[in-house]
């Protein structure tokens, strides 16, 4: 029946997701406060983007700053255990700084469903690119739009699950 309703929700709201309302004020405005209350009152199991798609925070240390970031992010699994995560930004001109973040800090963690965990982050090579973009359509056709309108290449990244150092 989830399954069923996640659907419906899904028709309903993807097409939303490529106008361009939501691309300059809903998604990059309004979504991240909504989803960081919801964190803060869920203590980090529940967040909105996870009724559709699958969701986690990314967990990085700022580029510049070095300063502890979260960043609340859809995500594709690869099928190796790896989590793929795209800068899109919304179809914004510039990259988001979580991007440039894990660039000058590749180690970091995510949460999914509540549980935190150590990551490696890797760009995804440009060779790549089309068979994970493929991925990513598969989980949320359209998505790569994102890339074209912003009109820059977006950076993917592959986030590979590391052992905890005891």
């Amino acid at each position: 029946m989830r399954s069923r309703a996640v659907d419906i929700v899904r028709t309903l709201v993807a097409p939303l997701t490529r106008t361009r309302v939501f691309r300059r004020v809903l998604g990059p405005l309004l979504l991240p406060p909504v989803e960081r209350f919801v964190g803060w009152i869920s203590h980090g199991r529940v967040q909105v983007s996870a009724l559709l798609v699958p969701s986690l925070v990314l967990h990085t240390v700022g580029a510049r700053t070095g300063e502890p970031r979260d960043a609340a992010l859809m995500y594709t699994p690869d099928g190796h255990g790896r989590a793929i995560v795209a800068g899109t930004n919304f179809a914004g001109a510039r990259h988001p700084a979580w991007t440039n973040n894990l660039l000058a800090h590749p180690e970091a963690e995510i949460t999914v469903r509540g549980r935190r965990m150590p990551v490696h982050a890797s760009p995804v090579p440009a060779a790549e690119r089309d068979a994970v973009w493929a991925r990513i359509e598969a989980q949320w056709p359209g998505y790569r739009n994102y890339e074209r309108e912003s009109g820059r290449t977006v950076r993917l990244f592959r986030l590979q699950p590391v052992a905890h150092a005891d």
